[in-house]
């Protein structure tokens, strides 16, 4: 039987460790967020619906982003056992140059209209972290900028093929004159998709007030009060604004864009030269052919054509036919560090962060954008680890499986 006695006081100050309160709003916030979705839930209550959903959303009954997302949920991971993982190694070496970890910040548009900070901060943190920072065509800040921003980290440049092509040439010029490494050449965007939350929102650049958009508001004033003490939006492409977000692409992107374009802007870049938007093995084996520098597995967020291929079951099939001969990239759905090192470990060199990034930057700005990177990347340490690897290039496909949900028909195969 136990034997029972009265609490010592000097023994219950031992058991009770009172926590030092925290003051700053921000800070507590941001420190109670232990994973990506954790982000995503304080930004949804701190911004607008409308700019919100441009995020979070996606084509139609955004079908693809869930089931991209899926598809790292269905991963059964299959750890070593007694190897030294005192210290691991989560360096990448991707388009002629390293990475402090295997992720990079993916182009997103619009990025000011989320969180007044934008890219400044994403260039920013990424640089503080040593990761790569990719601005968009459709970027809210200049490419000069991002380069102040980030000016000895590695900034990447997406572009997209607009039918004034002078517009186009203009942008791969300037991204060269600042020292951007890399190009993503984006292929998947000749029409806008049928992005039904912003329809439905009245989601429009600039932002117009309704009725509905004040109510939204009244909960949220720190986000207009940046929005509107904080210089005008101005676009990397765009000298015109007005109108939603899918008629702007519209009546900016080229649906006649061909590989004659692709051969134009190889002869005016310098630097690496990757095709973003690839889904299917013939087109990567015909890029490679057409030495191109990577390739980037991505279905665009799942933000253009609805039920498109997922990236992350079609990974191994374009390394098995293209993988020794080019660099492979991939995004759609990543949301934790566990998708990231699945993905590694399936050969892709080098994964882009999207919606997991902008999540950070509408709960806290610059911080949170540091925090997204922070959750991600010990959550990387922590998935090498417990998989008992001890550098990237010990991850094989021998340490995954991708559990079967999604299966073709007997007839399609």
């Amino acid at each position: 039987m136990v034997k029972r006695q009265v609490p010592k006081p000097a023994e219950l100050l031992d058991l009770m460790q009172f926590k030092k309160p925290q003051f700053d709003g921000k800070k507590r916030r941001l420190d109670s967020a232990l994973t990506i979705q954790d982000l995503r839930k304080i930004a949804k209550r701190r911004t607008p619906a409308a700019a919100f959903d441009y995020t979070d959303g996606s084509a139609e009954g955004e079908l693809s982003l869930a089931r991209a997302r899926q598809a790292f949920e269905d991963v059964e991971f299959h750890p070593s056992i007694l190897r030294d993982v005192s210290t691991v190694d989560t360096t990448a070496t991707v388009f002629g140059g390293t990475s402090a970890m295997p992720f990079g910040i993916a182009p997103t548009g619009f990025t000011r209209l989320m969180q007044t900070e934008g890219e400044i901060v994403g260039a920013g943190a990424a640089g503080a972290a040593g990761i790569p920072f990719t601005l968009s065509t459709l970027g809210t800040t200049s490419i000069e900028e991002v380069k102040a921003a980030n000016p000895n980290g590695r900034n990447w440049f997406q572009l997209y093929v607009m039918r004034q092509r002078e517009i186009s040439y203009g942008l791969v010029e300037r991204a060269a004159a600042a020292g951007f490494d890399t190009l993503m050449f984006t292929v998947d965007t000749p029409v806008a998709g049928a992005r039904l939350r912003d329809k439905r929102n009245g989601f429009s650049i600039p932002p117009q007030l309704s009725l509905g958009t004040i109510a939204n508001a009244i909960p949220r004033p720190w986000w207009w009060w940046d929005f509107l003490t904080t210089p005008k939006l101005e676009f990397a492409s765009l000298s015109a604004t007005g109108g939603t977000v899918g008629e702007l692409l519209d009546s900016a992107m080229d649906p006649s864009i061909s590989f004659e374009d692709l051969d134009v802007i190889r002869g005016m870049w310098p630097g690496k030269l990757v095709v973003k938007g690839v889904q299917n093995v013939e087109d990567s084996r015909k890029l490679v052919d057409l030495g191109v520098d990577g390739i980037i597995l991505s279905n665009h967020g799942g933000r253009q054509l609805d039920r498109a291929p997922i990236p992350f079951h079609l990974l191994p099939k374009v390394v098995r036919e293209v993988g020794k001969d080019t660099e492979i990239v991939i995004d759609t759905g990543i949301m934790n560090g566990a998708d990231i090192v699945a993905s590694i470990a399936l050969g892709a060199k080098f994964t882009l962060i999207g919606r997991a990034y902008l999540y950070g930057l509408m709960a806290g700005g610059r911080a949170g954008v540091d925090r997204a990177i922070e959750i991600l990347s010990d959550q990387v340490v922590r998935t090498m680890k417990l998989l008992e690897v001890a550098s990237l290039e010990e991850l094989t496909p021998e340490h995954v499986t991708q559990l079967e949900r999604l299966v073709p028909r007997r007839g399609n195969l």
